[in-house]
């Protein structure tokens, strides 16, 4: 059985997602992917996890980092796992860039090259945004591409982190990068 809760956060309302002891699905509502994850048998329900993930959240749109995680469970393919424990590494206010994640996935792989493409495509597919945090990865140029909340937020959270937005741009619509 699968459950939901709500959350209002200062950027819209965001959908969690529980199997009943970790959180599964933590979305923006009506960003991309929105509850692809999610079975369409669910009900709504008040559960420690969700209790946890509002105190997280609390914590994080206050504009500090939280000192702890509410459990999450991730299931996808051994490739998007692997993307998304690489994204679970990335500090709080910094950011890296899918290349460099590529170049890191291929690292582990024994040498074994990744495309930033690919990586692109796992990153857009998390299930579990703010918490595993995919918002800090951006274009080789730091182009604030590829958030699947929109670019919006993508700026937003990184501006709440406090990370240095001096390199880091939204590209033009229509911009090839």
């Amino acid at each position: 059985m699968y459950f939901t809760a709500h959350y209002a956060s200062p950027l819209g309302g965001i959908t969690l997602a529980s199997d009943g002891e970790a959180l599964t699905g933590l979305w923006f509502d009506g960003q991309k992917y929105f509850a692809d994850t999610l079975p369409a048998a669910h009900t709504a329900a008040a559960l420690p996890v969700f209790e946890q993930a509002t105190r997280w959240l609390d914590v994080y749109f206050a504009g500090r980092e939280p000192d702890f995680t509410p459990p999450v469970r991730l299931q996808g393919s051994p490739f998007r796992m692997a993307v998304w424990a690489l994204l679970r590494e990335i500090p709080y206010g910094t950011v890296t860039t899918y290349g460099a994640l590529a170049g890191r996935l291929a690292a582990q792989q024994g040498g074994r090259a990744v495309s930033a493409q690919a990586v692109g495509g796992a990153v857009g597919h998390n299930p579990v945004s703010l918490i595993v945090p995919c918002h800090r990865v951006v274009g080789s140029t730091g182009s604030l591409t590829g958030y699947a909340g929109g670019v919006d937020k993508k700026e937003a959270l990184l501006r709440l982190e406090g990370v240095d937005m001096g390199r880091l741009f939204v590209p033009k619509k229509g911009s090839a990068l």
